[in-house]
């Protein structure tokens, strides 16, 4: 199991955080997503067997999510 961590602008409200987390769970392959809300941050469990890093955040951005360079 791998661990990815993003930035994500609006990942700061209850709503937005359901939708991220309901988004990222359709996907196969997501094991865990935490979300702090205070700066956005994402970190992500996901079997790369399954799923890459760049198809995970090509999903956010696909669904019109900022993801921020830390």
């Amino acid at each position: 199991m791998n661990e990815i961590t993003f930035y994500v602008k609006e990942a700061t409200s209850g709503p937005t955080i359901q939708e991220i987390e309901d988004i990222l769970h359709e996907l196969g392959g997501i094991e865990r997503v935490l979300i702090d809300t205070d700066d956005g941050e994402l970190k992500i469990e996901y079997n790369d067997k399954q799923i890459s890093k760049e198809r995970i955040a090509i999903t956010l951005q696909q669904h019109d999510y900022q993801i921020l360079l830390h």
